[in-house]
């Protein structure tokens, strides 16, 4: 058992020395602590695992990867029939709808600590379902299991709190999670008041801690540092000499650090988070490429090349900032600066709540004109590739007649699509304009 043992810690810790994935990357443990405490048997969680090695060839190999919130899985489905390689899971959402709960929450860290890898879940199980329909139709058009980065907060707590969400995340199909510096019992959404850090040093072991637990898994997940020093005033503890120097001498009422928020302190505590890990998120107050461009260019000085992230928030009001002609270029003058992924955290969140305002809106003062206004605009869609407009085959009803008759032959009069209003009116008029032309 110990020569098994020594024999996979050897190997582990020759593939962190030689492997370029691990380049840069800074561990305080040893490899024979992980083969020790994963126990007897290495479970292979698939989908995190491959996702995670997609998504770090994707960040290497293109200029930059674009992302938007998923609040479900039917919006996760949609962003990858529309092309997005990524999708992104918002804490902020789940707090706001999507958590276990059942509660609208602000983002406070509020919802049950498993929340977020339960909709991690949902989401691949949406996507397997349309995997399945499209392979047993033989028209699989494009690779389903797109990478999901995640968002962990500030860890729900201390480094075994942070272990066991990490562990949970990766066991769903997590590819990536982000981690913040705040303090996580008054973590707060980052373009919220109030925000309270934690010393430097605390935030490494919980990037540290989450590196463990991936490498526990056996999972080479893509981990994202997020700093909010920039947006926030107060930090707990005055004890890290990175933050010593920023102090204002001041302390708030409940006995926390008074800081005056910089640019340079920011970049400072980047560069403490880079060798623990992936890539580095400044969460920032405006769209403002100045801000980007100082951020990045203090990360590069240390760390060429190292990944950045950027927040193209819905918290920013984007029209008072940029005109249409700067937003046309804003991502690929960031992408120019080194901010590979690129994401609208909430996007989800405000898609749902719009579009059926909008719906609802029209509905109560024109009936079914309004609702079949929504309903031609899905056939135009199907054009770009859009399925929903067929909602029973797009749900897998036409799937489940494929098992029944796998069960009980081609003798089966009781197959759901068959004859069926969709296959009638749907089907039919998609024909009929074939016929026309």
């Amino acid at each position: 058992m110990h020569a098994f043992i020594n024999k996979d810690a050897e190997e582990m810790e020759k593939k962190w020395l030689k492997d370029p994935r691990w380049k840069g990357i800074k561990r305080t443990y040893k490899a024979m602590d992980v083969v020790r405490l994963r126990g007897s048997r290495q479970i292979d969680h698939t989908l995190a695992r491959l996702g995670a090695e997609k998504l770090y060839r994707l960040l290497k190999d293109e200029t930059f990867i674009r992302s938007l919130g998923a609040e479900t899985g039917s919006q996760a489905v949609q962003q990858v029939q529309a092309g997005l390689k990524a999708i992104y899971v918002s804490g902020w959402q789940v707090a706001g709808d999507m958590n276990e709960s059942l509660e609208t929450y602000p983002d406070q860290s509020l919802y049950p600590v498993l929340s977020v890898p339960k909709l991690i879940r949902r989401i691949y199980k949406a996507l397997k379902r349309q995997d399945e329909i499209e392979f047993a139709n033989g028209k699989l058009k494009r690779d389903w299991y797109v990478p999901i980065v995640a968002d962990a907060e500030a860890g729900f707590g201390g480094p075994i709190n942070t272990y066991e969400l990490i562990k949970a995340m990766i066991e769903e199909g997590a590819a990536a999670v982000h981690l913040e510096d705040q303090l996580s019992s008054l973590k707060k959404c980052g373009h919220m008041g109030g925000k309270v850090l934690v010393p430097v040093s605390e935030f490494i072991t919980k990037l540290i801690t989450a590196r463990f637990a991936s490498d526990i898994m056996g999972v080479p997940i893509i981990i994202i540092a997020r700093t909010d020093s920039f947006t926030a005033n107060m930090v707990r503890s005055d004890s890290d000499a990175i933050d010593a120097k920023y102090l204002t001498g001041k302390r708030s009422p409940e006995g926390y650090y008074y800081y005056e928020p910089s640019m340079e302190q920011t970049v400072e505590r980047g560069i403490s988070f880079a060798p623990y890990s992936d890539m580095i998120w400044c969460e920032t107050s405006m769209p403002d490429l100045g801000e980007a461009r100082e951020f990045a260019a203090g990360i590069h000085e240390k760390f060429p090349g190292k990944w950045l992230a950027y927040n193209c928030s819905p918290s920013f009001n984007w029209k008072m900032h940029l005109d249409e002609k700067k937003m046309r270029t804003f991502q690929e003058k960031l992408a120019e600066m080194g901010y590979k992924f690129q994401f609208v955290t909430l996007a989800g969140f405000h898609a749902i709540n719009a579009s059926m305002f909008e719906l609802a809106n029209a509905y109560q003062k024109e009936g079914m004109r309004a609702y079949s206004r929504l309903q031609e605009k899905e056939f135009e869609l199907e054009k770009l590739g859009y399925s929903a407009i067929k909602h029973q085959q797009f749900v897998g009803t036409g799937y489940f007649d494929e098992i029944m008759t796998a069960i009980h032959g081609d003798n089966i009069s009781t197959k759901a699509l068959k004859n069926s209003t969709e296959e009638h009116q749907f089907h039919a008029k998609k024909e009929k304009k074939k016929t026309k032309k």
